[in-house]
């Protein structure tokens, strides 16, 4: 059975699974996911760790697989400077933004509509443009109290595939990936920050829960953005 059917016990191979096992197993699952999909297979890239570790793998499987970013007039200098860096190094990695006009403080008054204009909207369009059929995230379930009901293949827009590869690697390991390939990552991490997004809905925290910093004060306190929650493809109809 192709690891693109498979029902394993994700809470086991959480434990399961060596460090090397794991990387193993995630560049079998996206190598089984572009032979299926071919040039439909597109990488969502977040110029987070998870993300940049994610990327590599994908290129490790084929140097023609493209990605995307999504970006906001929020993120911190830092990752716009990263963002820079990569797509210079990546041509085939395209930015999609939203130049919307918003409420003042729109993120304080209402996060969640904001994160739906500025992200979400942006997603959709690069799934739809790129002609995308299957996206590849990097997504762990170890993650956060948000993160924990995500499957390794996703289907929660019909007819878009969302393979999650590094679903059941724990922090360190990803650490350990960047760290052993030697992969850059943003500069915000050497400040103290264990998950990014906009630069006021971003704090640095001593929490166990890797993303107890986003949304601080909100009803979304370490919630989601949206993107793996809301419609992208089936926005009117027949989605989730």
């Amino acid at each position: 059975m192709s690891l693109l059917d498979n029902k394993d016990d994700l809470k086991e191979l959480v434990e399961a699974l060596n460090f090397k096992e794991k990387v193993g197993r995630s560049l079998a699952l996206i190598d089984a996911a572009y032979k299926k999909y071919g040039e439909g297979l597109v990488v969502a890239n977040s110029l987070g760790k998870d993300s940049v570790t994610v990327w590599d793998l994908a290129k490790k499987v084929s140097p023609k697989i493209r990605g995307f970013i999504v970006t906001t007039r929020f993120k911190p200098k830092e990752t716009v400077q990263f963002m820079q860096e990569i797509v210079a190094r990546y041509p085939e990695i395209k930015v999609y933004k939203s130049d919307v006009k918003i409420p003042d403080k729109l993120y304080e008054t209402d996060p969640d509509k904001c994160c739906d204009i500025l992200k979400v909207e942006p997603t959709r369009r690069a799934i739809e443009e790129m002609n995308v059929t299957c996206w590849v995230t990097g997504l762990r379930c170890t993650e956060g109290r948000t993160r924990t009901d995500f499957k390794e293949v996703e289907e929660r827009d019909k007819g878009l595939i969302k393979p999650n590869p590094i679903l059941i690697w724990k922090e360190r390991e990803v650490w350990q990936y960047l760290a052993l390939y030697g992969v850059k990552v943003n500069p915000l991490y050497g400040k103290g920050y264990r998950s990014l997004g906009c630069l006021p809905c971003t704090k640095i925290t001593t929490d166990e829960n890797e993303r107890a910093g986003r949304w601080i004060g909100t009803s979304k306190c370490g919630g989601e953005c949206g993107i793996h929650t809301r419609p992208l493809k089936n926005v009117a109809g027949d989605g989730i």
